[in-house]
């Protein structure tokens, strides 16, 4: 967890003075206070899912980008050493897999849920669609206004642009999300 502090505090440092806000104007227009921004350019705070995503909005960047190890040779992730971001609102982590490089669109993440608060999301930027292929557990997963009922091996794909939802039915849900932005 240490390692993605250090990244988000420097990417999230770069991204703010590259679009030349202040601390304050960026907790401005994300929602979040002066002190969270700083914390989290310090690395001493550990960000949800949430305020990471209202960060990006605001410097009008992917969430990737918030988090991205950037490598040049073949990347291995073992699922013991996974360092997901957590959400603030249900049992719910995102790990991000693979960043979209530049010139293409899509990032890949794995995600891990348990059975309590739903993960509800906010749209994404417009023309975003995002893939699910469940690995374990159960979950209701979709747009808010006809999520689905997922099993090991099924795959759905939704509009990202509009509310949804990543639900965790049985214990130990776990799924590859792919966001791609069309």
């Amino acid at each position: 967890m240490d390692d993605l502090r250090s990244r988000i505090a420097r990417t999230l440092r770069r991204e703010r003075e590259s679009a030349s806000l202040s601390v304050s104007e960026l907790a401005r227009r994300a929602g979040v206070s002066k002190a969270t921004v700083s914390q989290l350019e310090s690395g001493s705070a550990n960000p949800s899912v949430e305020t990471l995503w209202a960060l990006g909005v605001a410097l009008g960047v992917p969430f990737a980008v918030l988090v991205d190890q950037q490598a040049n040779s073949p990347t291995l992730i073992r699922a013991d050493d996974l360092a997901g971001v957590p959400s603030a609102a249900s049992a719910y982590s995102a790990t991000l897999l693979s960043a979209s490089p530049p010139g293409a669109r899509r990032d890949v993440y794995l995600i891990q849920a348990e059975p309590g608060d739903p993960r509800l999301s906010d749209p994404h930027h417009p023309g975003t669609v995002e893939h699910v292929v469940l690995i374990s557990g159960r979950g209701r997963i979709g747009p808010l206004d006809g999520p689905e009922t997922l099993a090991p091996g099924d795959y759905l794909t939704y509009p990202g642009d509009v509310p949804h939802i990543f639900e965790a039915i049985e214990p130990g849900t776990r799924a590859v999300l792919i966001s791609e932005l069309r």
